[in-house]
């Protein structure tokens, strides 16, 4: 637009000379030139201009130049974030300049008034410090025949379009479209209105300046001036379209009509996209009736303005129906061993829940399609569950997803938000289905067991419907609105503990208990897995960390103490930490890590709080115990004073375990010979029950046995043999009790160094069931009664 501001760093005002401007030849120019980078701005021969320079360089040049009095290059920024242009950064061409005048502004920056003389091309930079100088090539112009009937037509043209475009733009007065008619001299006619002028496209303007022909730079101009008058004329048309419909309601949707109005006039009309939509749909492998409801909502979306809210919302539930696959499935690898071999490969152990992958195959290769099962592996930490999840979709060639459910407390997780709601957005597992892009994914809900529920609803009780074979072929989700089949999907739900997984839930999924390793499972592990991942983790090589078996050992029994192998990973980390750093710093590395380096590498053991100590003193007991960080061993503690036969507990314990003392506590004084005392002699006594670790919470029933023979054994002054542990709960009449958690409770009794274990008879099973090698070396007493217990234990 003319007289609009533009310039170096801040604004260009263009000055009127008249119609004759100095010619300079190029015998009085140098070959080289200071270069000033203009940013928006061409300067063009015979115009006169203040230029505001803010950059350090361009001031240190206009210093320079003014003292010695010499010309300066001024060449337009192709890139006008750049603050320090290089030779890739400036257009091609430029015009030679001269200070007229310079001004210091408050803000420190300096205007510098420029005289254009001559253009150039710029050929290369051969200084940029402290600014640019350049090798340039002088160009000369080609005059126009002022006195040509064509040459004047022209001139006239662009007096006239510069005039429409000043009295459109609304900030140039009346007197400039007079001064601008009075310009005589096609030549500098030209350079004032290409200067002086706005456009869309900066290039345009420097295209200008490379055109020597004046008359080809005026038809050029021309057809600039053209174009820009017609963008004019567009947008008065969208004001004055869009002023009608303006008043204090509507003055929010402002923009977004001015838009459509604009879109409308380029021929982008919704009509385009509502094409798209419906040609999509076309490709899409969904049931009939999906495509039915699908037609009807694109009708409604046809009806809505695309202004208001509602359009948005139709829009994306379409597009989110279009996303979602449907009946788009990959397909199954049912090569039966070569999925055996990558549960292998992946993870050691767990042979309850291969098989079942296996099992499920093998129906799939016969049958040809099957409901897929609803998998919970519940165990303690550390063991792999989460991780078999991705192995499982591996060994099918299926797509993984994981959704972790710790903490969910929103129905809406689950089945989603109704769209009509501002924000609404699909549940989580519609989400996965749509991310995974095929609708036969593996799907591990991680932490089923830690969903909570509040004012929002229950998310557990929304699993009901995905998890339930029979139901979940037409689940419904609140945001899409349609039943959706989810029988193809593999759900793997995992767990710590399935006490705290709703009854109605837990029914429908197949349990799968994911129980600890031993010593032995966990060496394994290291040696295959945990120390060739960490090697890869850390940038090592195979030879740069090898650890002996002695050093395993050792760190699997004093320095971790779980049931997974978690922290052992954690450790051997560690063990590839300080390795790394050893060999970045070129310091000597050991061949193998031994035994005796651990310490070095690793600090301190750490206490072995579950050792048992042999039962040493009286009243000192081993029980065994679960929780969801798998087994453990507690002791129990009694001692005996002089009293009125008053049992007191401490330890932090619940109320069930407190019953179960009470318990015992009342057996024995009902039978006070099996302390060897007589009724008065018992009375006479207090006992104090006490387990260990008083800051850790207590409860459960399998401590009973336990607490009475701790019990006993105060009150005869006898140690229990070492070596024994037991579990097991107990009746008010003596009888034992069978208790659950018996593997884990196995897999701590040996780490702890147990080798006889006191149980209930009906456990025996429990027992049977397990693989020799978790009870190779433990030797187990079947009890049905306390008197049983008391009979064997006692030195």
């Amino acid at each position: 637009m003319l007289f609009s501001p533009g310039g170096a760093d801040v604004s260009i005002i263009p000055v009127m000379q008249g119609d004759s401007f100095p010619k300079l030849d190029e015998s009085q120019l140098p070959d080289a030139l200071p270069i000033l980078a203009l940013r928006n701005a061409v300067i063009f021969p015979g115009s006169v201009y203040p230029v505001t320079i803010g950059r350090e360089k361009s001031i240190r040049l206009i210093q320079d130049a003014e003292q010695a009095n010499m010309f300066i290059g001024a060449v337009p920024q192709n890139d006008l974030s750049v603050e320090d242009p290089l030779l890739g950064d400036l257009f091609e061409y430029g015009c030679v300049t001269k200070i007229v005048k310079t001004l210091e502004m408050p803000d420190g920056s300096i205007t510098a008034i420029l005289q254009g003389f001559k253009r150039f091309a710029l050929d290369e930079l051969i200084q940029t410090e402290p600014y640019l100088v350049g090798r340039v090539q002088y160009l000369e112009d080609i005059p126009a025949d002022d006195d040509s009937r064509e040459v004047k037509v022209i001139a006239e043209s662009i007096k006239e379009k510069a005039a429409a475009i000043i009295r459109m733009g609304n900030f140039a007065s009346k007197e400039a479209i007079g001064a601008l008619k009075a310009i005589e001299g096609t030549e500098f006619l030209v350079n004032f209105v290409a200067t002086t002028m706005e456009v869309d496209n900066f290039a345009d303007k420097v295209e200008l300046l490379g055109v020597g022909d004046i008359m080809g730079r005026a038809m050029m101009l021309l057809s600039v001036l053209n174009k820009q008058v017609e963008l004019l004329k567009i947008k008065q048309e969208i004001n004055q379209k869009v002023k009608t419909e303006i008043d204090q309601q509507q003055r929010e949707y402002y923009l977004n009509n001015q838009l459509r109005t604009i879109q409308e006039e380029l021929g982008m009309d919704e009509e385009e996209e509502f094409v798209q939509l419906r040609e999509k749909a076309e490709r899409k492998l969904w049931p009939p009736q999906i495509q039915e409801i699908f037609n009807k909502e694109m009708v409604k979306l046809e009806r809505y303005n695309p202004s208001s809210p509602e359009y948005s919302i139709q829009y994306n539930y379409i597009q989110f129906m279009l996303d979602l696959p449907w009946e788009e499935v990959s397909q199954d690898n049912l090569d039966l061993k070569h999925a055996r071999k990558v549960l292998d490969e992946d993870h050691f152990g767990l042979d309850n829940v291969k098989d079942r992958i296996i099992e499920y195959l093998a129906v799939l290769k016969l049958k040809g399609n099957m409901k897929s099962p609803i998998l919970c592996l519940y165990g303690p930490p550390g063991v792999g569950k989460t991780s078999l999840g991705k192995s499982v979709a591996r060994a099918l060639g299926r797509k993984y997803m994981r959704i972790s459910l710790g903490g969910v407390h929103d129905e809406s997780e689950i089945r989603g938000h109704r769209k009509t709601y501002v924000g609404a957005l699909p549940g989580r597992i519609l989400n996965a289905i749509n991310r995974a892009g095929t609708s036969n994914p593996v799907i591990v809900l991680d932490e089923v067991d830690k969903l909570s529920r509040d004012i929002k609803g229950d998310p557990s009780s929304a699993l009901l419907e995905v998890l339930d074979p029979e139901q979940n072929t037409t689940f419904h989700d609140n945001y899409l609105d349609i039943d959706y089949d989810l029988s193809n999907v593999l759900f793997i739900t995992t767990a710590n503990s399935t006490a705290t997984i709703q009854p109605a839930l837990r029914d429908r999924m197949e349990m799968i208990n994911v129980s600890g390793y031993l010593a032995e499972e966990k060496m394994e592990i290291a040696k295959k897995y945990l120390v060739p991942k960490q090697i890869a983790e850390h940038g090592l090589d195979r030879k740069a960390l090898k650890i002996e078996k002695a050093a395993l050992e050792t760190i699997i029994d004093e320095y971790t103490h779980e049931s997974g192998v978690r922290s052992l990973e954690k450790q051997i980390a560690k063990l590839a930490r300080v390795t790394a750093k050893k060999v970045a710093m070129d310091e000597p590395v050991p061949g193998a890590i031994k035994k005796d380096m651990l310490k070095e590498y690793l600090g301190l053991p750490v206490a072995a709080h579950d050792r048992q100590k042999g039962n040493e003193g009286t009243g000192v007991v081993t029980g065994l115990a679960w929780t969801e960080m798998g087994g453990e061993i507690l002791f129990i503690e009694s001692s005996v004073s002089e009293g009125k036969g008053v049992l007191s507990m401490t330890g932090n314990l619940g109320d069930v375990m407190k019953e179960s003392a009470t318990i015992g506590w009342q057996w024995i004084k009902a039978h006070p010979e099996v302390a060897g005392l007589s009724h008065e002699e018992f009375m006479k006594r207090d006992i104090h029950v006490h387990v260990p670790e008083g800051a850790t919470p207590k409860d459960g029933p399998s401590a009973g046995i336990t607490m009475v023979s701790s019990m006993v054994s105060a009150l005869r002054g006898k140690q229990v043999r070492s070596g024994i542990a037991m579990t097991g709960e107990m009746t008010l009449r003596g009888k034992v009790l069978p208790v659950g958690g018996i593997k884990e409770k196995i897999l701590a009794a040996k780490r702890a160094g147990v080798h006889t274990i006191y149980i209930c008879e009906d456990n025996r099973k429990d027992i049977e069931d397990i693989k020799d090698i978790y009870v190779k070396g433990l030797t187990f007493a079947y009890v049905r009664t306390i008197q049983d217990v008391l009979d064997g234990i006692f030195r």
